[in-house]
């Protein structure tokens, strides 16, 4: 089911993750990852690369992530191939996230979620993941065009990189951590929104008990850091508590080393989706 259904992107990714379970497996065709394979760092290791990780997860995961870093250093051929992409995941059934972590004002916002959320838009994803820190209301052309568009929005909240807790963490009026307010400022969007709400928050699985009330965001939670970053499926309860209902764990390098074979990908999926289900209970 695609943005063109109408249907808002949090009830969409609900049934996904009840369907194939709760898991976002990410593409990040990075240099080591392509050697790993086999593959030269060109341009058709990197379509090889990604269009191989399609054809194993597209039908198996709820949702794909392509992360656009590794494609854009590749320059307008890679873009080209991030477009492929995105059009095969969404063509196997795949929500597809889109990771740019896109944030600025104004008309420049305005330019990114024509670029990424509109309709037609060559590199239209069903959500993106976009940066909060020049403001919450600095993203309101991209959430507004995304609510329109039936797409979805994952604002960083709270990153595992070891500078992040400089600013997430600061106390902003009244004390109230700054996490906390992106997370407030969140849920007044997603407000009255069943069985999810279309924002949602990227948070760390590997920070551990955060200090903010995740519960009543009411929408989707991207908890990156399963496998190779260090998290296990068991320390989402440590971060999340009890709001697990919503958590969509996030998984990269642990399932792309299964490649390259399509059994050896679907596989390591398999077991990661097995994982977070025992997990999330």
């Amino acid at each position: 089911m695609t943005a063109a259904s109408g249907t808002p992107f949090g009830e969409r990714l609900a049934a996904a993750m009840r369907e194939r379970g709760p898991l976002c497996a990410g593409i990040d065709p990075h240099r080591a990852l392509l050697s790993a394979w086999d593959l030269p760092v060109t341009v058709a290791g990197l379509e090889r690369f990604a269009m191989t990780t399609v054809e194993a997860l597209g039908a198996e995961v709820a949702v794909l992530k392509p992360q656009s870093a590794f494609f854009e250093v590749f320059g307008s051929a890679g873009v080209a191939v991030l477009e492929k992409v995105l059009a095969a995941a969404a063509d196997a059934g795949a929500l597809t996230l889109l990771d740019v972590k896109r944030g600025d004002i104004g008309s420049t916002m305005g330019a990114y979620a024509q670029a990424y959320l509109a309709d037609g838009a060559p590199l239209a994803a069903d959500a993106i993941t976009v940066s909060p820190y020049l403001g919450f209301g600095s993203l309101d052309p991209a959430l507004d065009l995304a609510a329109e568009t039936g797409r979805g929005v994952f604002v960083l909240a709270l990153t595992s990189n070891p500078e992040g807790p400089q600013v997430q963490h600061a106390a902003g009026a009244g004390g109230v951590l700054v996490a906390q307010q992106i997370a407030d400022a969140a849920a007044a969007r997603n407000a009255g929104a069943a069985p999810l709400g279309s924002v949602g928050l990227v948070v760390g699985a590997t920070v551990g008990e955060t200090g903010v009330h995740l519960g009543r965001v009411n929408g989707p939670l991207l908890a990156p850091g399963i496998g190779a970053q260090g998290a296990t499926a068991a320390d989402l309860r440590t971060v999340f508590g009890d709001d697990l209902g919503a958590v969509l764990p996030s998984s990269s390098r642990e399932i792309l080393g299964g490649g390259p074979s399509v059994a050896g990908l679907r596989d390591a999926a398999r077991r990661t989706i097995d994982e977070v289900r025992a997990a999330l209970g």
